[in-house]
């Protein structure tokens, strides 16, 4: 085993932690030295009510196990009263997961603007909402750790979710674009797809496998993406049941046609098969890789 993990003199906020994978984030935090900020609204799995009291029981666990914590009772979508609390309570913040969600599940057909509306608000502007109020700290003292949760109902997607799909591969985009803005001061961002045993998934998962998939086999992962040792950025991890595995992008090599002669509709019918081709796939890590068989192509055919 590697040399132990620790945030001493670090503060942690955890959003949607009075409950599940966030309640557990929050105690393992805490375990490995962390002052933690305990954000729960106590809002029912649907975004409806507030209970003050989910936030702070697990601050209580967290005390009776000699941690350091308080509870944040604010929406993500204040996020500034959520990291002002940290500031006023420990006075900084390191490390910020972005946890807190809700579902409102209903095939497309039957989708209302209201169960599309709170779910995006909650997961994608909730997340922005929080992250852009303590992106200036982390900056000013060179020094962040920032992980969104995603889902693989965003990344391959879930009947009945097309909100919650939408919604949990939008912080993934998120997630790319701040791991290159804040490399430069050593603000580390990554992103996990947890499948674990909530509130949020009873019902959906079948029980024998729903008892195996505890929250706390997420937390380890969590923890170690918000440590001062951690060196990934940009990552996308699928974790649940004890096993961890990163996903990449994949792209085919594709075809090529002359740009300056033009293509029909026809000819990309014609070459359908290699379009959609995957063998000596590439793996492009940002931009500029992702232009090289599109630049190749266009040198092929210049002059």
């Amino acid at each position: 085993m590697s040399n132990p993990i620790r945030f001493d003199d670090q503060v942690v906020i955890v959003t949607g932690a009075g409950g599940g994978l966030g309640r557990a984030h929050a105690l393992l935090f805490a375990k490995h030295g962390a002052k933690v900020v305990v954000n729960d609204l106590g809002g029912s799995t649907h975004g409806e009510g507030a209970n003050a009291s989910a936030a702070d029981k697990v601050v209580e666990e967290i005390r009776a196990a000699g941690g350091t914590a308080v509870a944040n009772h604010d929406s993500v979508t204040d996020g500034d009263k959520i990291v002002q609390n940290a500031l006023d309570s420990f006075g900084r913040v390191d490390v910020l997961v972005n946890n807190a969600g809700i579902l409102r599940d209903k095939t497309f057909h039957k989708m209302e603007d209201a169960d599309w509306e709170l779910v995006y608000k909650v997961h994608v502007e909730g997340a922005y909402k929080v992250t852009r109020a303590a992106w200036p700290h982390l900056r000013e003292q060179n020094f962040g750790r920032v992980i969104f949760t995603a889902s693989t109902s965003g990344i391959y997607g879930n009947f009945g979710q097309s909100n919650y799909g939408m919604a949990k591969l939008g912080p993934y985009g998120l997630t790319r674009t701040l791991a290159i803005e804040g490399r430069k001061n050593n603000i580390l961002v990554n992103a996990i797809a947890p499948t674990g045993a909530t509130r949020m998934t009873e019902g959906l998962i079948p029980p024998q496998v729903f008892e195996q998939l505890k929250p706390e086999l997420i937390s380890p992962l969590v923890v170690y993406l918000g440590s001062a040792g951690c060196e990934e950025t940009s990552g996308l991890f699928e974790v649940g049941g004890g096993w961890i595995g990163k996903v990449r992008w994949e792209r085919s090599l594709g075809a090529g046609f002359d740009p300056k002669a033009g293509f029909a509709a026809e000819d990309v019918a014609a070459h359908w098969q290699q379009i959609c081709d995957f063998e000596g796939a590439a793996h492009p890590k940002d931009n500029i890789e992702a232009m090289k068989e599109m630049m190749a192509n266009l040198q092929k055919y210049a002059g």
